[in-house]
This record gives C-alpha cells, structure tokens and sequence, in this order.
C-alpha cells in the first residue's frame, strides 16, 4: 500500500521485506521515471544511444571502466536472499513499466522511452553515482602538476580541501538534550540534481518501519535511516580506495599483453564494444582489461592508465548489508550491519534509544603503498602491488558528542587516506553543540545547520591586513583610493556569508579575482594547458578551480613556493574595487540545478525551469552551499537533504530536500520544498498512519 503526507512522501506498507521492496522499485519507478531510466542508461553506457552525441565522454568511461559488468558481477556474488530482495524492487520498477505508470515529460520532449530492468541495474546505477566519487580523478590532477611544473610543485596542491567534500553529521548523547536520549542531524553535500538525489521515504513492513533517505532505483536506505528504535547517518570518509596504474602494452603473436610486476602476461580483456549514437554513425569503444583493472584512460608517457578499485577485485559493493541495516534496533546492529560495506568508503554515526551513540568507518580500504594515494603508479613495480589485505577501520563509543565533517580526525587519518576536507566545519560544529550546553532539541540542531561563518576567513582576513602597505615585509605594494576603501570595508566584515549581506557580496568578488590573479601567475599558469584526458574529467583539472581548492594551502606556502599572494589580493582588490557593484551576496550565490537535459543541448529539450532562489553560506562554511571561487558564484553543490533523528520520538524528527518529492516537472510536489529549503526550514517527519492519504492505482 502506498501512502502520502502532506508533501507528497511516500510511506509504503508491505506485507514482507520483499513485498515492499517490490512496492519501492514501483514507487521510485512512477515517481522519479526520467532520473532513474537515465542512470540506468548511465550504467548501460547508451546515454549516447538515446540522446546524441553529448553522451559519448560518458559513455566511453562506463563501458571502459566495466560498471555494467561490475554491476553483474557482484550481483552474482549476492547471497540468495539478498538476490531475491533486489530483484523484488527490480520487479516493482517493471511493473511500473507494464502499468503505465513510467511517464514522465522528458521522455516526451527526447522522443525516448524507459525499458524494462534486469536485476542487476540497481548494482549499476549505485555505481553510476560513486565511481568518480573517490579519489582517481584528483590523481590525474596531480599527475597534471607534477607533468607539467614538476613534482616539487606537488606540496602547493597536496591540500585539507579535496574536490567534492563537504558533507555533516553529529550526534549528541542524552545526557545533553532535553529528553534524556541522543540526537542525529547532518547534511549530506552533493551535486544538487534535479530532481534530488535523494528520495524522501518510509519503508514498513512487520519486520520494520523506517523513514529515511533512499537513491531512487536503489533499494532500501543506504545511508540514512531511523528505525524508531535506532538511527543512522553517512557522510564521505574521504578515504584512497582506487588505484590507477601505468600500463605498458604490446602485441606478441596477435594477443595483447601487459607489462606486470612478473612480466608479460595476457590482458584479462581485450574486445571493442559499439556505441550507437542518435543521429550520428556508431562509434567503436577499445574495452582492455589487464590484471590491475580496466584501462580508462590514456597517461603522459603515452602509456595507458588502468583502474583498480575494490568492488572490481572482490565482486562486491556491500548490497547485502542492506536489508539487515533496515531491521537494525541499535546502534551496534547499525555498526554490525554495515560490516560488510565495500564502497564508497563512509564514516557512520549510529544511535539508539537506549543511548548508546557508535562511530565508525564503514568500507574497503586496501593495504598497499603510500605512493599509490598520490599519483599513477608502475604497473611493473612490484612495489605497488595490492597486497591482498585491508586496512582495519576505527570504529569507537561516543560519551558526549561527535562530528564527521569529512574531516582528517573523523575519517581515520594517514591509516585510509591522503587528503581530506579542512577542519573548519567540524570545529565549528563542535563548538555551536558545546555553546549551546545540555537541553539540547531538535531546533539547536537545526539551528547548527544554518551557521554561515566562513572558515577560512581569519587567514584571509590576515592578508588583506597586510595588504597595500609598503612597511610591510611582504606587500602588494601601495592601492588605490577605491582598493584602499574596499579593503578596509571588509576588514570590518564578521566574516558570515549571509545571502542579504552587501561586504559578503564584495568579499566574494575580491575572492574570485584573487583566485584568478593566482591561476594566472607564471609559476602556475601553465596548468592551463591540455591535460590530455576525456573531457569527463574536466572539474577535476580546471586550474582555476584547483586553485580555489586549495586556497588553504597557498596562502599558507605560496609565497615560499615563489608567488606574491599579496601581490595577487592586491591586484584582486583593484580589478574588484573598479567593478563597483554594490550586489549582496544572495544575488550572486543563487540555486543552480543541475538536470541532466542541460548536458545533451542536441535533443532540443530545455530542462525544466527553477525560480531565482538566493543561498547564504559558502565552502568552508558548516552550511556548505559550495560555489567555486574564480569560476562561479552559483552554488551546484550543497545540501541535498537535511535531516534530525530523534531518538526519544521518532515524530519529533525533521527533515527536508532541496527540492521535493515528485521527480515531474510540473507536479505540485517537485518544487514544494525548495522555498523552505533555501530559508533553512524543516519538515516534520509524519509517522502516524492516520494522517497520511492512501493513494489508490487500481
């Protein structure tokens, strides 16, 4: 059965775990049709087939790097019950496909149609969303600066600020809220989709009832749930799981070979796949395997790039934690449940009603050399070689309280990984929980999500101090009036990045000339040239972005390194003094939605339209509407849910999406939260059956 609240959510009621996961696959299926048909095409590597030309970077990468045969592959290592769940949610998305029930207006506007699932597909589209979610890409990044201005310049960009981060979660014991029994919240930060990422729901059946978070066309509730009884929540451990390998190939008597740590050996694959392309000729795709992995790309020395990563090598992605994480009743049921995760590699809070709070880092990370987190490495190096272990992951009790910020202490150090995000939102949460003291509620946890203190701003505040005066020992010489007046008016900024504040405003135009002025420096302008790679791989190698990245980082070394930082945040303060606008921060940190028609302009189908809508907060802010300094101002990434698990009462929770619950353009709940959203607000989490509206497709 399948109820509504208010906003639209869907609550389903099955009389089994695999009835209702059959109930999910017919839900996701009906209300996200578009979204979940375009990540199986995603998976399948025939984006290009149903939409143009726009599709073959992608579609490229998925056939290469095997996601469709991974996806099978570890379906297949499945356990029998766990096999039998899945495709009961795969039955569900088919049915949906034979009820008619899989419309939805982009389909129209493309001239496409969705088609049935295999059982597998949930594997894959759980793939289409991770793969380019850990670390290989920032590999090709520093492969770029070391190729092009040498290894030493390698510790300008080794940074506390990786691509991509900026996820939250923190959990508080009872001894310091009102009611006696801990409190969950955070906020996942990922692209902001449209429609969402992340599918608001409740899964109940006699063996369970949990509200949650769920990927449409993935069943259950991988990364955020509450069961009543116990509550879970995710955020990126910034982890180094995956591998890339330099690889020399020959041919010796018409078989391929690779060149590994014993010699030559035969590639594991080698055979071209088509690629039909709508509109245009097929296009034939190499598809090379050698003992490391799928080759994916081609390097410097006009070798080849192989990927190693452990769902590949074990067959595994950890689906069969799944089911037992929604029948969890405790925090170590939690902890215990997820045992078995592979990849992406997370670090969990779990709690539960008894008050007990776990931490711990959840996934695969294998043992092998340090140098394989930085860079390609030889394939011939025996060396670098996985050596078959894993490393063990922290995991500990929480007294008080806890923060994961994608952070180096929460995610587990040296022992999984190379770079993680800066330690400004987790200190800053931290503090927001130990000002507001015991009785904690549900509203201080809200409360913390909003802060929009700008973490690095001190060490930016310190340059600009020194800036433009000729006593000093490091100087970007004398400024104009205009530069002068500006520089001080930001010195006696707080440093908040409010959406209604005019200096926020004129402190990001300085940022981003700032950022500018750095990235064309002669030390590092030549990272602008061709890096040589599938233009996929684009956000990861844009140099003026990579600077924004690791601002931390130059303002802290650069000068050693040999650049004038303060003569760049000199030369910024004038090209933003001369630009004179008076615009507030919310004016130029907007909502920027990112639907997946924007990508394939040859279909003639304009994705759907988003009211203007102002963002405060900022990277480096605990609310992370992330822009990218010197390239953009429009937040793309940010908040994808926000939630609070109270585990005292389940319907003293809250939660909210970016922008609602209907993946259908038009529909009255595919924009409704998005006003609330932005304003910071929260919904109720409705868990009393009588005041939901049963909806009927008979």
């Amino acid at each position: 059965m399948l109820f509504r609240d208010p906003w639209g959510i869907p609550h389903l009621r099955g009389c089994s775990a695999g009835e209702l996961a059959r109930l999910q696959g017919f839900n996701a299926a009906a209300d996200r049709s578009w979204q979940i048909e375009m990540e199986r095409w995603r998976a399948e590597g025939r984006t290009a087939e149903h939409l143009g030309s726009d599709g073959l970077p992608w579609d490229t990468f998925s056939r290469q790097a095997r996601i469709a045969d991974t996806a099978q592959r570890c379906f297949t290592a499945l356990d029998s019950g766990t096999q039998r769940w899945v495709t009961a949610y795969v039955d569900g998305i088919n049915q949906a496909l034979a009820d008619g029930r899989r419309d939805a207006k982009e389909f129209r506007d493309t001239g496409t149609a969705p088609a049935a699932w295999e059982p597998w597909t949930p594997l894959g589209v759980f793939l289409v969303h991770h793969i380019l979610f850990s670390t290989f890409p920032n590999k090709l990044w520093r492969d770029h600066v070391a190729h092009t201005l040498g290894p030493e310049a390698l510790p300008l960009f080794s940074i506390e600020a990786p691509v991509w981060s900026g996820s939250n979660a923190w959990a508080v014991s009872g001894q310091l809220t009102d009611t006696g029994s801990p409190l969950l919240a955070g906020d996942p930060h990922r692209l902001l989709e449209l429609p969402g990422v992340y599918q608001q729901v409740r899964l109940a059946c006699p063996d369970f009832d949990v509200v949650g978070l769920a990927f449409p066309g993935v069943p259950g509730l991988p990364h955020f749930g509450h069961a009543g009884e116990a509550a879970w929540a995710v955020t990126n451990a910034m982890a180094d799981y995956q591998d890339l390998f330099r690889e020399e190939l020959r041919r010796d008597d018409g078989v391929l070979q690779a060149l590994g740590p014993d010699g030559w050996e035969p590639v594991l694959t080698d055979h071209s796949e088509e690629i039909l392309v709508r509109g245009s000729a097929p296009v034939t795709v190499r598809v090379v395997e050698t003992a490391r992995g799928p080759v994916v790309t081609s390097g410097y020395d006009g070798g080849t790039l192989s990927l190693r990563m452990p769902s590949r090598v074990t067959g595994r992605l950890g689906f069969e934690c799944l089911l037992p994480l929604l029948r969890s009743r405790s925090a170590a049921d939690v902890e215990s449940a997820l045992a078995a995760w592979v990849e992406p590699v997370n670090c969990v809070l779990a709690a539960d009603r008894e008050g007990s709070i776990r931490q711990f880092v959840a996934g695969a990370v294998p043992e092998r050399s340090h140098g394989n987190r930085v860079r390609p490495v030889s394939a011939k190096s025996t060396g670098h070689q996985w050596t078959g272990g894993w490393v063990e992951l922290p995991a500990s009790s929480v007294d008080a309280l806890a923060v994961n910020a994608n952070d180096r202490a929460s995610g587990g150090g040296d022992l999984t990984g190379l770079e993680f995000a800066p330690a400004h939102r987790a200190r800053r949460i931290r503090q927001l929980l130990e000002d507001a003291g015991p009785g904690m509620d549900a509203a201080s946890m809200q409360r913390i999500h909003l802060d929009a203190t700008l973490g690095n701003w001190p060490a930016l505040r310190e340059l600009l101090e020194r800036c433009g005066y000729r006593d000093q020992a490091v100087s970007g010489g004398e400024l104009s009036k205009d530069a002068a007046g500006l520089r001080d008016r930001l010195l006696g900024w707080d440093g908040v990045m409010a959406a209604g504040s005019g200096v926020a405003g004129a402190f990001a135009a300085w940022r981003s000339a700032f950022v500018r002025a750095l990235a064309s420096a002669p030390l590092l302008a030549p990272l602008a040239q061709p890096a040589g790679h599938s233009p996929l791989f684009s956000p990861w190698l844009d140099p003026v972005a990579r600077v924004g990245f690791a601002l931390d980082t130059i303002l802290a070394t650069g000068e050693q390194a040999g650049l004038d930082v303060a003569a760049a945040a000199a030369e910024a303060l004038e090209v933003a003094a001369a630009a004179t606008s008076s615009a507030s921060w919310g004016h130029r940190h907007t909502v920027l939605p990112l639907h997946a028609l924007a990508d394939y302009p040859e279909t003639g189908a304009a994705p759907p339209v988003v009211p203007l809508t102002a963002l405060s907060g900022d990277t480096h802010c605990v609310l992370s509407t992330e822009s990218l300094p010197g390239v953009t101002d429009a937040s793309f990434r940010g908040p994808v849910a926000r939630y609070v698990w109270d585990l005292s009462d389940r319907s003293g929770s809250r939660w909210i999406v970016p922008f609602g619950a209907s993946g259908k353009p038009g529909d009255k709940d595919f924009l409704s939260q998005l006003p609330l959203w932005a304003a910071g607000e929260l919904i109720p989490v409705v868990t009393d059956w009588n005041q939901l509206t049963k909806e009927n497709h008979d």
